[in-house]
């Protein structure tokens, strides 16, 4: 058991969940793009555990054209996962790194994946965790499995065949016991030109009985991934958030970011509470994100475009995470 979680550790896609029996989810979140932009859908599947007990393992399906969501769940002995790699399964439903294959009431498939773009990962700093991985009383850790990456394949979602054959998809996950009392995260690999993505995220961390306000932000461009992070020295200048846009400035040695976003229509999806998926998010799968990065050495605009089909959540008690 030991063994599994160091692995695991050190390999942020892979399940965490080795010897957890109460209080606990994982979740691995899987968007994906038609070439056209005409289909954008999200597929997260996961585990949870709540205080006592009780557990149920579960796949959430988000249609973010159509503005619908479907939350399918699964006895827990349904779930299974390796140690040694990323390879999950839900009865017949099984997701890895380079594919995901559905077999869902409605929704049936397989979609492979190629070219993936993961955040580094170094032994002092395993992933976009970065040394917050090893701190043990984190309420939610987060993982960047890809970037951005081409996609092969298609569904069947109800009656309409959907190929998803040259489109561009992104992979993420969260495990932990809740998500944090009040953030922002938004991601779009939809840009003008293709090799281009953006994530980022500003959530409010407790810590030792305070709290403070964290943020992770990263840019993949011309195939270098610049990083905004609470853990190197960055600063997030602003953070500003109301019911139609959020503006967000960050900075770092080299760089200044500046986000954007004009928020659109959301879906209600389900979110863990103390383990159990018994809360509720709403997520945007259509918004614009205008993005500039400046060079902070000399002022030079060095990329400047507007991101489509972009995932935006805001949740929580947002005051908590402003800064002006």
């Amino acid at each position: 058991m030991l063994y599994k979680k160091i692995q695991s550790l050190f390999n942020p896609e892979r399940y965490h969940g080795w010897g957890k029996s109460k209080r606990y989810f994982e979740g691995w979140y899987y968007k994906v793009i038609t070439a056209n932009e005409k289909h954008a859908m999200a597929f997260i599947p996961g585990i949870a555990m709540d205080n006592s007990g009780e557990k149920q393992a579960f796949v959430q399906v988000l249609d973010g054209k159509k503005l619908t969501a479907s939350y399918h769940k699964f006895p827990a002995n349904n779930f299974s996962s390796e140690s040694d790699s990323f390879a999950t399964s839900i009865d017949s439903n099984h997701f890895k790194i380079d594919m995901i294959e559905l077999n869902l009431d409605n929704i049936k498939g397989k979609l492979r994946f190629d070219g993936q773009v993961p955040w580094p990962n170094q032994w002092y700093s395993p992933g976009i965790m970065g040394p917050f991985a090893f701190v043990p009383f984190m309420e939610c850790y987060h993982g960047i499995l890809s970037m951005d990456h081409s996609i092969e394949g298609y569904l069947e979602v109800g009656a309409e065949k959907i190929d998803f054959s040259g489109g561009r998809g992104y992979i993420e996950k969260d495990w932990g016991h809740s998500f944090p009392s009040a953030y922002v995260w938004l991601q779009t690999n939809h840009f003008s030109h293709p090799g281009i993505s953006l994530k980022a995220s500003v959530a409010k961390i407790p810590w030792m009985g305070s709290s403070f306000v964290g943020f992770i932000a990263g840019l993949y461009f011309e195939k270098k991934l610049i990083q905004f992070t609470t853990y190197n020295r960055s600063d997030l200048l602003k953070s500003y958030i109301d019911s139609e846009k959020i503006i967000l400035i960050l900075q770092n040695r080299n760089y200044r970011l500046e986000i954007n976003v004009q928020r659109s229509d959301t879906t209600e999806l389900a979110s863990p509470i103390q383990g159990f998926m018994d809360g509720r998010i709403s997520e945007s799968m259509t918004s614009n994100v205008r993005t500039r990065l400046i060079n902070t050495k000399n002022g030079n605009v060095l990329f400047e475009d507007i991101g489509r089909n972009a995932g935006l959540e805001v949740a929580g008690y947002i005051p908590d995470i402003l800064i002006s």
